[in-house]
């Protein structure tokens, strides 16, 4: 291969194997960041995965990059190394919009700090990512300025929240991304996208800078092609951080070192609850055959249930829409954002900045928030859906007595067409329902890919304790290698 052919096939790299070239100068930062956003210029007009594309900040961050590798200092695995971050992370200088018209011209004065310790590290901003309002979805889209498509069929929906992090890593726009997992916007999208993608345990990594939707739910997390890379991004998102009261006061251990592809004498749970009803049963029988190749290796498979796995749903879409409903209060046109031109009086121009700002379904979520917290109704729901939050991550307590992980499906169904589900809300939410008993427990999850039907990728769901990130890394890291399922780039 030719010098210029190897630099035609750069986007294509994992971030460690992007590393290795950087760290031996085969490469440069700026000579990686250019191919890769020449790549955003071939293929964002069919994916559409940016709200954001940040070329001369790209390029002015490679070549700080390309200074600390010439000076041999502060190089970590991320220096150089081009990332793209979902838009409801603030970033210094760059607009920050959350997709909705409401923050349309809204750029922040400071970065989140999972943004600032990427800054750190010596990652190259490419962009922001689209996604759902608010993170308020499950297809992305419910952006409030263009849908994103999925790379594998551009017919198709990426899956959501963080539909354009997880599209942009797979189209090769991106060797990583951040995303933020409320309900399971990581997780869904990485399936839907053929990518990995992890929730870590709430509180691991700091929330502060990134733009609430519920907070006692949300969490960013990292979105890559390979187990190593998730780790390796983690490593540095993760640690306490005292601008967020919630953040764990706990050492980050190396993730990397849990990169071990044994699985001997494991215990991997399989919640019956996950493999009946609402599950494709073509998607769980590839997620089945996952268990299997994990009992070969060595592992025993233990059958158990979470009974209250029924009721997260419908707990979930109480809580979180109670959160959003305070949350997102401060959206009323007077300090910053959009504001409508014309009001009479101070109470219509609330009303109307808000009724023009938000989306369809961020209002539809604000009302039954405000809803299920008036008086009257606060006991009735909110405070029930809080006591089957109790239950669920009781239930998850009592089944991790019997196993150290549990595999489920990530999505009970394919990444469905644009515009199949919109018309229904219901069906729509139900895409969630393997990955939202995980948020309303507080639980460490991953997703990586497992196959394929139909040409559309299939993700696989480790779950664990709390803390346990090592454990799911380990598991997945094993799959990975025992599978081959690595680095899959869809065919643009």
């Amino acid at each position: 291969m030719t010098k210029g052919e190897r630099g035609m096939e750069l986007w294509k790299l994992t971030v460690h194997e992007a590393h290795e070239l950087l760290k031996r100068r085969e490469i440069s930062a700026v000579e990686l960041t250019k191919v890769v956003l020449d790549r955003i210029s071939q293929v964002e007009g069919k994916v559409k995965a940016f709200l954001t594309v940040t070329d001369e900040i790209a390029l002015k961050m490679a070549e700080e990059a390309d200074k600390r590798f010439a000076e041999g200092e502060n190089i970590t695995p991320l220096t150089g190394i081009p990332v793209a971050i979902k838009d409801n992370m603030c970033t210094k200088g760059i607009r920050t919009t959350c997709a909705s018209k409401i923050l349309y011209n809204f750029i922040p004065p400071y970065d989140a700090t999972a943004v600032a310790k990427l800054r750190e590290a010596g990652a190259v901003f490419v962009g922001k990512t689209n996604m759902d309002e608010f993170a308020m979805g499950s297809s992305t889209e419910f952006s409030g300025f263009h849908p994103t498509h999925n790379p594998w069929d551009l017919e198709r929906v990426p899956g959501g929240s963080s539909g354009g992090s997880a599209a942009a890593v797979a189209a090769g726009e991106c060797l990583a991304a951040l995303g933020s997992d409320t309900g399971g916007s990581i997780r869904q999208p990485a399936a839907f996208c053929g990518i990995v993608g992890m929730k870590p345990t709430y509180g691991r990594v700091s929330r502060y800078g990134l733009v609430a939707f519920a907070s006692s739910l949300d969490q960013i997390g990292p979105m890559t092609r390979d187990v190593t890379d998730c780790a390796l991004l983690l490593n540095v998102i993760a640690g306490h951080d005292p601008k967020d009261s919630t953040s764990i006061p706990q050492p980050v251990p190396d993730y990397t070192t849990a990169l071990v592809p044994d699985v001997k004498g494991m215990k991997i749970g399989l919640p019956r609850e996950y493999f009946g009803e609402g599950i494709d049963p073509k998607v769980a029988e590839v997620v089945m055959q996952v268990a299997r190749q994990l009992e070969s290796a060595g592992a025993e498979l233990i059958e158990l249930s979470l009974p209250t796995t029924e009721y997260a749903l419908a707990a979930y879409y109480i809580i979180a829409p109670a959160e959003a409903s305070s949350n997102l209060a401060r959206y009323d046109g007077v300090q910053y954002g959009y504001r409508a031109p014309v009001s009479e009086d101070i109470v219509t121009m609330y009303s109307r900045t808000r009724s023009e700002g938000f989306g369809h379904e961020v209002k539809h979520r604000i009302m039954l928030g405000t809803y299920t917290l008036s008086a009257g109704y606060y006991e009735a729901y909110y405070l029930r859906a809080a006591k089957v939050r109790t239950l669920i991550r009781q239930d998850f307590e009592r089944a991790f007595q019997q196993c150290d992980v549990l595999l489920t499906p990530t999505s009970p169904v394919l990444p469905f067409k644009l515009g199949e589900r919109t018309d229904d809300p219901l069906l729509m939410k139900m895409s969630d329902i393997c990955t939202i008993p995980a948020n309303m427990a507080g639980l460490p999850a991953i997703n990586v890919p497992c196959g394929f039907l139909d040409g559309l990728p299939v993700g696989v769901q480790f779950i664990g304790k709390v803390l346990d990130e090592p454990t799911i890394l380990r598991v997945a890291y094993t799959y990975e290698q025992i599978s081959g399922y690595r680095n899959l780039l869809a065919p643009l």
